[in-house]
């Protein structure tokens, strides 16, 4: 595993890919995350070239990580209704085809909620999905959130994430971003826990698909199921624990992706600052 600790959080996409790049320089981070296209949906902006290839040129200057792009909120490809699924299909393929403008990174995905079909058919839908749109030939390898499990989401358990994993065919292109405010909302206790925790995702999933992490405090107490992300070190599960977690031997390398609820880059800027300082 690489030692390096690669840091970051979401960066606004509307400036274009080199305009990422320096704002995450100048705020010491060495990854970031960007949605591909409005979080709500909706028409992708066109790519330029030139600028893809100017943030490759900045990632490779500043040795960073891997990129953990982010699909828009709004999909679901488990949902109860064909328009809705097909639009997700949309996305997710057009996507795929956009995110080779900057090859070998990774595409994050919120599984979505089966609404009433039950964790199973949603399990399927999703699969099915996945075989549909993921070819041996592309570079970018699709991630599955850990969610928090609230209402009919999928994958607020490992053993959900791990039954879609089984189900696609191309296995090297798919793997997992865990989500720190999520797995302990859905009940998973990395605050006095987080050996444990690791030793069931590597037993139900297989720590070589954990590909990326989103760093987040929670506003709630551990099996809230409620999703409410907090800064570092003012929420629930502390900045002890989280430090474990982003300085643990077998999560070194991974890209670390801040969602917190920063007003500006600053904020972030700080927060990355103490997540580095702090595990000296």
């Amino acid at each position: 595993m690489n030692q390096e600790k690669y840091i970051g959080c979401h960066l606004s996409s509307s400036k274009g890919f080199a305009a990422m790049g320096k704002d995450a320089c100048s705020i010491g981070a060495n990854t970031f995350a960007f949605f591909t296209r409005n979080p709500r949906g909706g028409k992708a902006k066109e790519i330029d070239p030139k600028d893809a290839e100017n943030l490759l040129a900045i990632m490779e200057e500043y040795n960073f990580g891997k990129l953990v792009a982010h699909a828009p909120y709004t999909l679901n490809p488990c949902s109860a209704t064909a328009k809705t699924r097909e639009f997700a299909h949309m996305v997710m393929s057009e996507d795929m085809k956009r995110m080779e403008y900057l090859p070998g990174n990774y595409y994050n995905f919120h599984p979505g909620s089966h609404v009433g079909q039950g964790a199973e058919k949603g399990i399927e839908m999703i699969a099915d999905l996945l075989n549909d749109i993921i070819t041996p030939q592309q570079s970018t390898t699709i991630l599955l959130e850990t969610m928090a499990g609230k209402g009919s989401e999928i994958g607020g358990r490992f053993e959900e994430l791990a039954a879609i994993i089984d189900r696609v065919k191309c296995e090297e292109k798919i793997g997992v971003c865990l989500d720190t405010c999520h797995i302990s909302d859905g009940g998973y206790d990395i605050i006095t826990d987080l050996e444990g925790v690791l030793a069931e995702f590597d037993r139900i999933i297989g720590l070589g698909k954990l590909k990326a992490l989103h760093i987040n405090d929670s506003q709630n107490e551990v099996g809230a199921r409620k999703d409410r992300h907090a800064c570092i070190g003012e929420g629930k599960i502390g900045k002890a624990a989280i430090l474990r977690v982003i300085n643990h031997p077998k999560l070194l390398g991974l890209p670390c992706i801040l969602e917190t609820p920063q007003p500006d880059l600053a904020g972030y800027g700080r927060e990355i600052a103490m997540l580095r300082e702090e595990g000296e």
